[in-house]
């Protein structure tokens, strides 16, 4: 049993506990229901408090019977919502740290509220895709007033609830405690003065009224604010109408409607793939045979080699969570220009609002320079982040196996390369990991961690739990040439150099690609990232797997030193100082020379074609990578794509896309495509891995 009872002289208390959130799965929902039971039949008890152990009251659903029958079994939340309501005695809910979703329809359920200060207050359900479902809609406007709770349940923000208890004219809270330490206390003794209340009287949200005093006007104004905001996403004004009804609609009449559409996000594609992304982005952080009781390496301070681009955005993100970091590089005016580009960067912040002056001041006093390696002998975790060649990366790693301490981790950001063969280069092969971080890295969610085959356990634990602490999404990658990500984007780009060669510009494909919802097309991204990385890695493919056809366009490209925006050229024009892509007649004509000299004869492509070649591309790939073990599960590919890849959100990545789109229906594209002369018939082969689960009626799960 997740829920506990005990008496306390004639007040029963019930207490949530099923960490780490108390989440209100199906064994505690039969606590509850059974705790009331008992103190209802008990003439002992007088009145009862519910309330949640540890840090929370509770957070909500269960994660682990989300979206399972057993979310639904009865007594259901709702059900356990009208048992509360029933009760001949009263309920006080205690509330503290954390009441969310579910817990605080729970306790709106209740007779009576006190909460501590502090506690963060919310119905997040829009961020999966959904709305309240026990009745979050009905009741939190008739005890906040209709526009609060509007944009609470719209925006899924958490508030304080020292601000909720400020608002004139609240009833969500009768008391707000002194601490969450006497919150219980103090609700036992609001529960004692009153007992005895009689049945009749006792308080229920549910008869309190809900409405608006500008009506529908007030509603038709919100409607437009919130499509205007709430693009590919139906939730949002899911959530308006749930809340409309309960301004227009008796209240058990507004139930019934919340409950219709709830059902409806419920089965729609957007609310699937977030809820497939809130369990992917937990499940990542997990690796399978690391136990998650395996000890860590203390990192109390960081050395990064290399001060550019890359090397600050990856200072930055240690700087912000109070890591002190040692910058090395081998010129002064290097070092200088890496500073001041971090200071620029603080500064932008401080000037908009987004960083407190005294914030700045203490991430720059934990910032330190120096171009001498002996410098870096103190260093717990020491990341490189020089040019991507091999040859540069024995000489920096060769250099560090000299100096960093015993058990210190030497960490690659390679973005490509092999980690067995760079921690080859030292004597302590088990200390080397590939942090990946992707551009820019003070921005991007992204990590990836690359597990080389003798990184030691512990190296990986203690990666893991420090990008949560620099609030990145780690994923876990084995060894290969591009790990997940590029592994994948380079089939994506070499279908898009195909897709120019049978008459696509780049136009176009970007377009069609940014419609499906991508934050930006395979050209636009190649002009943002540099159209000389690919190059350079294309060069080196021609020696290493001289199998894999590419068009020629991207190299005839970068002949012509257009690199992207940096050169202000690359597949478009750029003006001096603007991103803004113009479509130019210089490349256009590249293009059609490059058909005529290879004898093609361009044909129309549609949109349609253009995104499942482009995004079957990454399926494929992605399969063969579950089947080489470089991810353990389809749910990394996809957080992979999500966060660093710009992936649409409300399509859940790549792999979920695909599930949603039926296997079999991805699978039969993919024949046809292997029909085209121009492209490589062999790679639209469906993968292995795919054609098992195809022909056994399954997903990626």
């Amino acid at each position: 049993m997740t829920a506990e009872y005990k008496v306390v002289g004639d007040v029963a208390v019930i207490t949530l506990a099923n960490p780490p959130v108390n989440g209100l799965g199906f064994a505690t929902r039969v606590g509850i229901t059974d705790g009331l039971d008992k103190a209802n039949a008990d003439d002992a008890v007088k009145s009862i408090v519910i309330t949640g152990a540890g840090k929370a009251f509770s957070g909500g659903a269960d994660i682990k019977e989300f979206g399972t029958p057993k979310a639904a079994q009865e007594p259901n939340l709702g059900s356990v919502i009208l048992a509360l309501e029933a009760s001949q005695k009263p309920i006080v809910a205690a509330i503290h740290s954390v009441v969310m979703g579910g817990g605080l329809e729970l306790a709106l359920g209740c007779h009576y509220r006190v909460v501590a200060p502090g506690t963060s207050v919310a119905l997040p359900e829009v961020k999966l895709g959904l709305l309240p479902g026990a009745g979050g809609t009905q009741r939190l406007p008739r005890v906040l007033g209709v526009e609060t709770a509007l944009n609470m349940i719209v925006s899924g923000e958490a508030v304080k609830s020292d601000v909720l208890a400020s608002l004139h004219g609240q009833k969500l809270f009768d008391k707000l405690s002194a601490s969450a330490e006497t919150v219980l206390d103090e609700a036992i003794d609001f529960a004692k003065k009153v007992a005895g209340t009689k049945p009749e009287d006792l308080p229920l949200v549910r008869n309190l009224p809900s409405r608006h005093p500008n009506g529908e006007a007030y509603f038709a104004f919100a409607r437009n604010m919130v499509q205007g905001m709430s693009k590919n996403y139906p939730a949002p004004v899911k959530c308006l109408e749930a809340v409309r009804a309960s301004t227009t609609m008796k209240f058990d009449a507004g139930i019934a409607e919340e409950r219709r559409l709830f059902t409806e996000l419920m089965l729609s594609p957007e609310s699937s793939a977030l809820r497939h992304l809130f369990m992917a982005e937990r499940a990542a952080s997990k690796v399978p045979d690391v136990e998650a009781d395996t000890p860590q390496r203390q990192i109390k301070m960081v050395g990064v080699i290399g001060a550019g681009t890359m090397g600050g955005g990856i200072s930055m993100n240690f700087l912000n969570a109070g890591i002190p970091v040692k910058i090395l590089e081998m010129k002064q005016e290097a070092l200088d220009r890496g500073i001041a580009t971090i200071r620029k960067n603080y500064e932008a912040q401080v000037k908009k609002g987004k960083l407190k002056q005294e914030k700045y001041d203490e991430r720059m006093a934990l910032l330190s320079t120096t171009l001498d390696y002996a410098d870096l002998k103190d260093a717990d975790l020491i990341i490189e982040a020089v040019f991507e060649e091999l040859g540069v990366k024995e000489k920096v790693f060769t250099q560090l196996d000299e100096i960093a301490k015993p058990g210190a981790i030497l960490a690659s950001n390679t973005s490509t390369l092999d980690v067995d063969k760079i921690a080859a280069f030292t004597k302590r092969p088990q200390d080397v990991v590939g942090m990946h971080f992707f551009s820019p890295a003070n921005v991007m969610k992204l990590l990836e961690v690359v597990r080389g085959a003798k990184t030691g356990k512990d190296v990986l634990a203690t990666v893991m739990a420090l990008a949560k602490k620099i609030k990145k999404t780690a994923v876990v990658s084995g060894v290969c040439d591009g790990f997940i990500g590029n592994r994948m984007i380079e089939q994506y780009s070499r279908q898009a150099g195909f897709l120019l060669d049978e008459g696509a510009t780049p136009q176009q494909v970007d377009r069609a690609v940014e419609k499906f919802g991508f934050a930006m097309g395979p050209f636009r991204m190649g002009d943002l990232a540099g159209n000389d990385i690919g190059w350079a890695i294309r060069k080196r493919r021609a020696t290493e797997r001289a199998d894999m056809k590419y068009s020629r366009t991207a190299d005839k490209l970068c002949e012509l030193g257009r690199f992207g925006q940096k050169t202000g050229a690359g597949w478009y024009d750029y003006a001096p100082g603007k991103r803004d892509a113009i479509p130019s007649p210089v490349v256009l004509e590249l293009i059609e020379k490059h058909r005529k000299d290879e004898g093609i004869v361009p044909r129309k492509i549609s949109d349609e074609e253009i995104v499942q070649r482009l995004v079957y591309s990454l399926v494929n790939e992605g399969a063969h990578i579950l089947e080489d073990g470089i991810a353990s599960k389809s749910g990394d590919i996809d957080m992979v794509y999500l966060t660093g890849y710009g992936f649409p959100l409300w399509r859940g990545g790549p792999m979920h896309y695909a599930n949603e789109v039926g296997l079999y229906n991805v699978a039969e594209s993919m024949k046809r495509f292997a029909k085209n002369p121009r492209d490589d018939g062999e790679f639209w082969k469906p993968a292995p891995l795919l054609q098992k689960l195809v022909a056994e009626g399954k997903k990626f799960s």
